[in-house]
């Protein structure tokens, strides 16, 4: 999938040493034609790393932004690609990190029955979509009773007509394999994002 740039292309009046030039220098203008120029080879490089439409929305803001807080250090740069792939394998790490602490935050919320934060990422809530829907049909079914319609134990053994013990095993593979999968891909993510060149 990719990403369409937000807004019309800006044609270009500079060449690129130029325009770096004039975006260290503080020009807005110049640096919203740098954002046009390089924002869709950008956009379509992360997604294909993150295949999460927000992650990568998110990433890419974070780069510009970053790029323009240390705006001056553009005027010394020799190529723009290679800077504005090093600046976003930093960001993806870190987005991806962020992402990891968030998982773990929301698991254990789930496990104390506590609701969780409303400003969880969409992306992780996605990705555990993703995990829940790769568990077996019981522990799904488990899972689901438990966690999202609160359900207790003795509840869902009536409803299932299996014992107390199996509901809990199964909500202890069901929540192990979630926690395992989306482990799993944000550490592909993050191979992959130091991978960027």
């Amino acid at each position: 999938m990719v990403i369409s740039t937000i807004g019309m292309h800006v044609k270009s009046t500079y060449e690129e040493k130029d325009l770096l030039q004039e975006v260290a220098a503080g020009n807005a203008a110049s640096f919203t034609e740098l954002f046009y120029r390089w924002q869709p080879f950008l956009a379509t490089h992360i997604h294909r790393i993150t295949e999460s439409v927000p992650v990568t929305e998110e990433i890419v803001q974070d780069v510009f932004l970053k790029i323009w807080e240390s705006r001056e250090a553009l005027a010394g740069i020799r190529s723009f690609k290679a800077y504005l792939l090093v600046v976003s394998k930093n960001m993806a790490i870190n987005a991806f990190k962020k992402m990891a602490r968030e998982f773990q935050q929301l698991e254990r919320y789930r496990v104390e029955s506590i609701t969780p934060a409303e400003d969880s990422s969409a992306a992780l809530y996605s990705l555990i979509d993703e995990a829940i829907d790769q568990l077996s049909p019981r522990q799904k079914e488990v899972y689901l009773m438990h966690r999202h319609q609160r359900m207790t134990y003795q509840e869902i053994a009536a409803e299932l007509g299996i014992g107390r013990e199996s509901v809990k095993t199964h909500l202890q593979l069901a929540v192990h394999g979630i926690s395992k999968y989306v482990h799993l891909k944000l550490a592909l993510c993050i191979i992959f994002a130091l991978g960027l060149s």
